[in-house]
């Protein structure tokens, strides 16, 4: 009885966080002392002991770090210098897109596809892009790189996995899914981006100025006309798109949170510097710089991905405290081919993220799976890294984050039509992406 209840009233967490505006770290939270404390009989101190408060300082600290760096231009000066590396080409604009999302995704940036989805689908518009093709640059590459080891989703799977008592690889985490992700855009880009190869006279009009030579290249956010000759004569450059683009100049804050950025990603990665710790100490110094600059910034952080993440972990706590996870993993191995229940599960979180929340799904998820690893048939990383990519993968989707503000910035005529195609896609992907992980990433370890 008590296992029934438990997974019913995680079928229920997740079913009403997905029908109305609740957060699902809130329901979780109440299902834990439920479930926990009346259904279970766990005292209520354990279930208060379940809290993650390392994964809460990493969540809190990233966001706030980022918050404080949109607000204060660095993010600005980020985006502006890379789109001007690619002098107006067009494939080159894709693809700089798409690293650039992934970039800052992996420094942090929860919402990186969001940041540059109205820069990137105005420029779209503008250069004759196929407005798929750079939508999915943006999701694609912030996807790829979501389990960067100082991201949410990677704080959070990397936690899940020490809790369960493996060792974590957050190198392979991070470098698997970017990857695959760059796999499928790749492949996605020899059907719609072929035509970018070919230069149209605007792009080389951008970069030489009609009819010569480029001359000294304008002030940074300043737009002559093509053309247009100063001095004896000499053709002056466009910089390109400056007026989508834009120019934000250095200052000392800046300076200091690119350096602060830069050591958060080093000291984390070389030396194993607690991520939340490090966020938040760096954050403290940078509002020190510019106190008043900044008022009520901690209103920015991503409070409801704080009380998702903490909330879903505390209920994973709670199901392996009572033995629902053991009951559940007996039941999976019931079900004859280790192999075959993992292309199962793989194909369940792919379709129930494509329209839910993929850190909520993959949350469910990775406890479920763990009493099937524990069989020991399976390759532990292996089939972590597959459920990662594919409950992440599917973000893709309009019914998504990502998916949604591509359809809602797209310069389109026909904005439904637009929607449909990105939907498409997605089934695309929810089909392809458990296949493609489980044939490349769980059959090979698990042999």
């Amino acid at each position: 009885m008590v296992y029934a209840i438990s997974i019913l009233a995680l079928v229920l967490i997740f079913t009403i966080a997905t029908k109305v505006p609740i957060n699902m770290g809130i329901l979780a939270f109440t299902g834990a002392f439920v479930v926990g404390g009346w259904v279970s009989g766990i005292p209520i101190d354990d279930i208060v002991d379940a809290f993650p408060g390392d994964i809460f300082l990493i969540v809190a600290g990233i966001t706030l770090l980022f918050a404080i760096a949109k607000a204060n231009g660095t993010i600005n000066i980020i985006v502006e210098s890379a789109l001007r590396l690619v002098h107006g080409r067009r494939w080159a604009l894709v693809w700089m897109m798409f690293l650039l999302s992934g970039a800052l995704m992996a420094l942090g940036s929860p919402m990186a596809a969001g940041m540059l989805a109205p820069i990137a689908m105005r420029l779209a518009g503008k250069k004759k892009i196929n407005p798929l093709l750079m939508g999915m640059a943006i999701n694609h590459g912030a996807l790829g790189c979501a389990f960067s080891p100082i991201t949410i989703y990677g704080a959070f799977v990397n936690g899940l996995i020490k809790s369960a008592g493996y060792e974590a690889n957050p190198l392979l985490l991070f470098i698997v899914p970017f990857a695959l992700n760059a796999l499928f855009f790749a492949v996605l880009f020899a059907i719609y981006g072929r035509d970018l190869l070919h230069e149209l006279p605007e792009d080389r009009d951008e970069i030489t100025g009609a009819g010569g030579s480029a001359g000294a290249p304008t002030r940074p956010g300043t737009t002559l006309s093509t053309g247009t000759r100063t001095g004896a004569g000499a053709a002056t450059a466009v910089l390109p798109d400056v007026d989508v683009i834009g120019y934000t100049p250095f200052n000392r804050e800046r300076v200091a949170t690119l350096i602060g950025i830069l050591l958060l990603a080093v000291g984390s990665v070389t030396f194993n510097v607690d991520v939340g710790v490090s966020s938040i100490c760096i954050s403290t110094v940078l509002l020190l710089m510019a106190p008043k600059k900044m008022p009520r910034i901690e209103d920015k952080v991503a409070w409801p991905a704080v009380v998702l993440v903490c909330g879903m972990l505390t209920y994973m706590t709670v199901l392996k405290q009572n033995g629902t996870l053991d009951f559940l993993g007996d039941a999976a191995t019931r079900l004859g081919s280790p192999l075959a229940a993992a292309l199962i599960l793989l194909y369940a979180v792919a379709i129930i993220s494509a329209v839910g929340s993929s850190i909520g799904t993959l949350g469910i998820a990775l406890p479920l799976a763990a009493p099937m690893l524990a069989a020991g048939e399976l390759g532990v990383l292996g089939f972590i890294i597959a459920l990662a990519f594919a409950s992440t993968v599917v973000d893709v989707s309009p019914f998504a984050t990502n998916g949604s503000i591509v359809v809602a910035e797209a310069e389109v005529e026909d904005r439904q039509r637009f929607q449909r195609n990105v939907l498409a896609y997605c089934g695309l992907v929810v089909l392809l992406a458990p296949l493609v992980a489980w044939a490349l990433i769980v059959v090979p370890t698990s042999l």
